[in-house]
Order: C-alpha cells, then sequence, then structure tokens
C-alpha cells in the first residue's frame, strides 16, 4: 500500500515539475517581465556636460524608485555655453557620449528611448548676455541630437526653479520618500519625510524643501501632487552663486580692494601660488560685468597667495547681501526663506568640497565649526604642501580654500543652518549607484513616470501572481518528494 501511495506522489512530484516547466516556458515571455525601457537626458551645465541613461522595468514604470542609473558619459571639453562664438563645436562635442549611448542602449530600443537635453545656469547667463548666441547654441546641439536614432523630445533652458525642484524630486524618489510598494505589490505610505535638496553647481545654487510654514514669496513655492499626496515646497536659485561665478566674483572684489595694481594679493589662495590673468577672463560674465573697470580688458594682473583664512572670509562675505529683508525672515540678497526643517541631501561641489576635507585634509565634517575650522586650515596649508597631498587635484586645488569657506558661509549665515541642523545634512554624490542632480527629476516629470494620483493597487501585479503561484507549485512537488521517499524507505524497513 505504501509503495503505491509513493508511486503517486511521484508522479505528482513529476507533474508539479512538468507545470513548473511548463509555466516558465509557455508564459516567460507573456507572463514575466517585458524587459526594460531606457532614457538619455543631457545635463548641459556651465562648466561641463553629462549624459545619463537610465533604465527600468518596463510593467513598473510607475513605481517609486525603480529608475536607475545604467550609464553615464563626461563629454569633453567645457559647457555648451562657452561656444556662443562657434556653436557648431557645442553640437560636434557632444558626439562621443552619443556614440556611446547607441552602444549602452539595445539597438531595438532606440527609436523608443526619449532622448532630453537640458542647459541650467552657465545657457541661462549667456541667454542674459547674448540671446542670439544662446539660440545659435541651442539649435546646434538639436541638430546633432536629431541626427541620432533616439525620440528625441527637444533641448531647453531650465529655470532656477525648475533645477531646484527636479532635484528635490530626483533625491527622494531615489530614496522611496515619496510612496513605495510593498512585495506582493501594495502600495505603501511610508512614515519617513522628505528630504531637503541643495545643489551648489557652476553657475548657480538651489536650495529646495518640504516646509509647513507660509511661504511669503509666492515665487518660491511650488505645490506637487504625487503618488496622491500633496506637496507644498519652497525653492530658490541663485544666479551667480555657483562654484566658478563666485570665484570669479570674488577675484573682482580682490582686484577692486587693491585698486588693480599690477601685483595683488590673494588671502584665498594658498602661500607660494602665484598666477597671472587677463581682466577678460574675469568680467566676461554677467555676474561680474557691473564691476568692470575702464582698463582695457586685455591688462594682465598677478596674483599671489597670501593664504589668510579670516580675510578670505571676510572678503567672500561681502559676496552676499545679509541686510536688505523685506520679508519676515530671509536667507540673502532680499530673498525669502522659511527656516529650514527636517533632513537635507547636499550634491554636486557641496560634496566634492566637503569630501576633499575629509578624505584629503582628513578633517570631520559634523558641525559649523568642524567646517569652519578646516576651511581656515586649507587656507593656511602652503601650496606645495597641497600638492604634496592631492597632486591630481592640481587644476582646481588653489580654490579649495575659497569653496570651502563659501560653503560655510552659505549654508550657516545663508540658509541659516546652526548647530541643531547642521548635522541633518548629507553630504552626498549618489543615491545607492545612481547620481542625484535634477536630471532624473527632469526624466520622470516629463514621461510621466511619477503619476499625481496614486496608482491602482492591483496595477502591475500580474507577474507577482505567476511568482506566488510557482513557489506554491514548488511546495507541493518538495512536500510530495519527502513524503515519498519517506513511505518507500518505511515500506522497505517493513519488508525487512
Amino acid at each position: 500500500m505504501a509503495r503505491r501511495v509513493a508511486a503517486v506522489l511521484l508522479l505528482l512530484a513529476l507533474g508539479c515539475l512538468l507545470g513548473i516547466l511548463l509555466l516558465c516556458l509557455g508564459s516567460g515571455d507573456a507572463r514575466g517581465p517585458p524587459g526594460f525601457k531606457y532614457g538619455i537626458v543631457l545635463d548641459a551645465g556651465s562648466s561641463h556636460t553629462a549624459m545619463f541613461i537610465y533604465k527600468w522595468p518596463a510593467d513598473k514604470e510607475n513605481d517609486t524608485g525603480v529608475v536607475s542609473e545604467h550609464s553615464m558619459c563626461d563629454v569633453e571639453g567645457p559647457g555648451i555655453s562657452s561656444y556662443s562664438s562657434d556653436p557648431p563645436a557645442a553640437g560636434k562635442s557632444l558626439e562621443h557620449c552619443l556614440n556611446q549611448a547607441l552602444r549602452d542602449v539595445p539597438k531595438e530600443k532606440h527609436a523608443v528611448t526619449p532622448l532630453y537635453l537640458g542647459a541650467t545656469a552657465g545657457m541661462r547667463l549667456l541667454n542674459i548676455a547674448n540671446l542670439q548666441a544662446s539660440n545659435a547654441v541651442l539649435s546646434a546641439v538639436t541638430a546633432m541630437l536629431k541626427s541620432y536614432p533616439f525620440d528625441f523630445r527637444g533641448a531647453k533652458i531650465l529655470s532656477g526653479e525648475e533645477e531646484g525642484v527636479f532635484g528635490w524630486v530626483t533625491a527622494n524618489y531615489l530614496l522611496e520618500n515619496f510612496i513605495k510598494r510593498g512585495w506582493l505589490g501594495e502600495w505603501i505610505q511610508p512614515k519617513k519625510k522628505t528630504l531637503g535638496a541643495m545643489d551648489f553647481g557652476g553657475a548657480s545654487t538651489q536650495i529646495t524643501f518640504e516646509t509647513r510654514d507660509t511661504i511669503e514669496d509666492p515665487r518660491n513655492e511650488v505645490m506637487l501632487k504625487l503618488y496622491g499626496q500633496p506637496y507644498k515646497v519652497y525653492t530658490h536659485s541663485f544666479l551667480c552663486y555657483g562654484r566658478d561665478q563666485v570665484l570669479k566674483r570674488l577675484l573682482s572684489k580682490l582686484l577692486q580692494a587693491e585698486s588693480y595694481q599690477a601685483t595683488v594679493p590673494n588671502p584665498c589662495w594658498p602661500t607660494g601660488y602665484r598666477k597671472s590673468l587677463s581682466l577678460s577672463s574675469i568680467y566676461d560674465s554677467p555676474c561680474t560685468e557691473k564691476e568692470r573697470p575702464s582698463l582695457p580688458l586685455n591688462t594682465i594682473i598677478t596674483m599671489a597667495g597670501t593664504g589668510n583664512g579670516s580675510l578670505c572670509a571676510l572678503h567672500i562675505s561681502k559676496l552676499f547681501n545679509f541686510t536688505t529683508c523685506s520679508f519676515s525672515r530671509c536667507s540673502f540678497d532680499g530673498i525669502f526663506q522659511p527656516e529650514v526643517s527636517g533632513n537635507f541631501i547636499a550634491f554636486s561641489a557641496f560634496f566634492y568640497t566637503v569630501d576633499f576635507i575629509q578624505t584629503v585634509m582628513e578633517r570631520p565634517v559634523h558641525l559649523p565649526k568642524d567646517l569652519k575650522d578646516a576651511a581656515e586650515t586649507i587656507c593656511a596649508t602652503s601650496w606645495s604642501e597641497l600638492l604634496q597631498k592631492a597632486p591630481k587635484l592640481e587644476k582646481r586645488l588653489s580654490d579649495y580654500c575659497a569653496t570651502s569657506m563659501f560653503v560655510y558661509l552659505l549654508t550657516t549665515r545663508g540658509y541659516n543652518f546652526n548647530n541643531h541642523s547642521f548635522p541633518n545634512i548629507a553630504f552626498q554624490k549618489k543615491a545607492g549607484e545612481t547620481s542625484i542632480g535634477w536630471a532624473l527629476g527632469y526624466m520622470l516629470n516629463l514621461t510621466n513616470m511619477i503619476p499625481a494620483e496614486e496608482p491602482a493597487s492591483h496595477k502591475s501585479m500580474l507577474y507577482n501572481y505567476w511568482v506566488i503561484l510557482i513557489l506554491l507549485f514548488v511546495v507541493t512537488t518538495l512536500t510530495a518528494l519527502v513524503t515519498a521517499v519517506y513511505l518507500l524507505r518505511r515500506s522497505k524497513s517493513s519488508a525487512i
């Protein structure tokens, strides 16, 4: 009797295994994940352009946190705004990375892969200085992008507010702070709050965060509805407060203070560092043109580093206007800002500056005083010592004193972070394996991958049901096999 039962169970187990095989072979393509979709965004910044290729499971495009960075490419040369005198070269500069995209995105997906280019503060400045040149550069990059077999959907200049909000969306999307799916496909509202986002680019800096406070200036308020949840977000972009423009403005202040003498001391440069500069390299920007002297722009002035941290901080503080304010409270330059609250993520040059302090200078940054002390230490370190510590960073090495001091003043006196709130800032470049910046948020918005309303719970669950069904088959098969073996052994022992 036991042998007959065992034989039946073995047949049942074989039947289950055959059923699993048929499910996998017969419905793998129809019921399983239907592959990946791709999207390409070119982030045309003021100092350089980066291309990001994103991918996501095609059946889960309205989920949160499912888009990841497939690959990226840094475009060689400066930002596209630097090609104002030779616009076709701006388009030509993108070829190498676009050719990489041809290889990184499967050929059969090329025609359905959206391709975007977003230009930020560098092009915003060129648009102010020379509208015709700005349009010519955009036309040149558009022509290049259209020549590739992707689904090109436009090249545009982002506003500062768009740049800030899309950066905030990227960070919170990647960290699944909006909504996330449970393993059975149900939607879960996370209990954690959204993160504020701080971006420090080449020509502008942005701060964006959710707030319950009244936003007194409507230009700084953005109301969003994502996955059925409303968000009241404060955002502001400070043009001319990006890293490269801050350094130009600082040099202008130093030249003014010394009446444009042939040799000018620079307290923000390390001792032992000297450089000759033409006035045209400083006054070629709308950020400095109001301070342009009457001297010929081909005049050469030599600057010599003196490495004085406190004097450097004094000159950098003059780049801000901390006195004018027509609201109940301001950050600087008369711009309203509610009190910062919650956790923040600071990326781009914020990350690179603090990373230099922590890895090269081996200094911790937990409190504002840590940042100030580290900046003063960098300023007091000679050029030869800095070169010894970080020979691969020679190109930007002389500027870390100024940028560290600027980040300290911006976060503390500008944005009003204190000993209580400053430790809530995480200086990060990526969330997981995906770069934090406006590019992903921009693509998610334009492809409508973040719905305003909460998606139906049953959507995208078909594949989950098939997984559960296969698991049940596996459990049944294993149970049948174990029982059959047990009965066979028992039958043999009884026969003996």
